[in-house]
């Protein structure tokens, strides 16, 4: 099937000028293979705010009126596309392998305290997912070793002294205001087994809840990437398919951010489709069972 050409045409001299703002604004870069995504995209914005004309449009984005407009383009230029439990054999890895030695780490130096930040969180799987994961692995953890940790009934997500954070980002306010409300349909549940739905959902009519102490675990905020704000300590990074938006100086400045926002010896997971290779020397790969994570490397003092 053909596809209907373009009611108003875009220039040369515009495309560029609207690649270079888009940029500028957030790394997303697009090359041929993606351009006609991005016409699509602009002329659906340009219909919605009925101008008749590109350069018009650009003038709009750049104006002092134009920050609200500017950041619909960007929800725009982003395909949310998530689930729970996504990429099962990278979370299995840090789940059943990585997680362990980390607590193990912490506990050694005594610091009980545990943050991770899903990078591009869309609508909430993904943070919910390793909040979940988190709180299966602390449970393993202290059942293992009962003479660490007191008992307390009833038995609480996060046993004491243990204390959890995961900072949910994303550039789209509208996947943002999705997972703070953490309510998923049936279709969005597929990948969630019964004991997951019993433990950490609540069911309500046809759709499923996110229990109250899971989405306590979760903290959801705007972050555009391209900013200089880092959120610092983490333990474990998630930037899953979010580096093919992006051309090779700003993935290398990207992964740069992570390596300064890990703590010493942790962890960055990037989507199974994507690489390090050629990009940072300064993370090791992780591989277990088809499951790929990296390792900040420490430089010798």
């Amino acid at each position: 099937m053909s596809t209907p050409s373009l009611a108003v045409q875009i220039t040369t001299p515009e495309l560029k000028l609207l690649q270079a703002l888009i940029y500028q604004e957030c790394g997303m870069y697009f090359d041929e293979r993606r351009m006609h995504f991005l016409q699509n995209r602009l002329l659906g914005r340009l219909k919605e705010c009925r101008l008749d004309s590109f350069y018009s449009y650009y003038r709009l984005l750049i104006s002092p009126d134009g920050k609200q407009e500017l950041s619909r383009l960007l929800e725009d230029l982003t395909v949310n596309e998530t689930s729970f439990f996504r990429s099962k054999a990278q979370l299995d890895l840090f789940h059943k392998y990585l997680l362990d030695d980390i607590l193990q780490a912490k506990q050694a130096q005594g610091d009980y305290s545990l943050r991770f930040w899903s990078a591009g969180c869309s609508t909430g799987q993904e943070p919910y997912t390793l909040a979940m994961l988190v709180a299966d692995g602390l449970a393993y953890y202290c059942l293992r070793n009962p003479s660490a940790f007191p008992g307390a009934y009833p038995k609480p997500l996060i046993p004491p002294p243990w204390k959890v954070e995961i900072l949910a980002s994303d550039i789209n306010y509208s996947v943002l205001r999705a997972g703070e409300e953490g309510i998923y349909s049936e279709n969005q549940m597929a990948s969630v087994d019964y004991s997951y739905r019993l433990r950490y959902f609540d069911k309500v009519g046809e759709r499923y809840a996110v229990k109250k102490q899971v989405k306590e675990l979760v903290h959801f905020d705007f972050h555009n990437l391209k900013t200089q704000y880092q959120p610092q300590g983490n333990d474990a990074i998630f930037c899953r398919n979010v580096m093919m938006y992006f051309d090779q100086a700003e993935q290398k400045r990207l992964i740069e951010k992570f390596r300064r926002c890990l703590n010493p010896n942790g962890y960055l997971f990037v989507g199974h489709a994507e690489s390090l290779r050629g990009l940072s020397d300064k993370f090791a790969m992780v591989h277990r069972n088809s499951g790929t994570g990296y390792q900040r490397i420490e430089e010798a003092e």
